[in-house]
């Protein structure tokens, strides 16, 4: 694969069937943010989620060139940068949701910037 076709395959990965079956990258990202911190005590929200499943992905490329994986590396740092604006963007709320203290939608565990959301 020549790295348009990598990038291309990405873009199949974070924008196609998956959405629909996990939703959207960030709110599953979100969810996993939630669940590593309850386990390690230490604070991750989605952004982390993302950088750490990439880090994973770069791990595997050491011991192995598949291509599946530098697919996977390009889709997660793709969706990081996503988060990463959204985050910088601000909340979509205004942090009195039904669901805040939560995390503000599309944004994970400590990423509302307005410090209203993701306790």
């Amino acid at each position: 694969m020549n790295g348009a076709e990598i990038l291309e395959a990405a873009c199949v990965c974070v924008c196609g069937e998956r959405e629909h079956d996990y939703g959207t990258p960030e709110d599953s990202f979100a969810r996993i943010a939630k669940l590593w911190t309850a386990y390690t005590g230490t604070k991750f929200n989605s952004k982390d989620v993302a950088i750490m499943m990439a880090l994973l992905k770069v791990a595997r490329i050491q011991a192995s060139n598949k291509e599946d994986s530098f697919v996977d590396l390009a889709g997660y740092a793709a969706c990081a940068g996503e988060i990463a604006a959204m985050i910088e963007a601000g909340p979509s709320c205004e942090g009195t949701g039904p669901d805040c203290p939560v995390p503000c939608p599309g944004l994970g565990v400590g990423d509302c910037p307005a410090g209203k959301g993701g306790t």
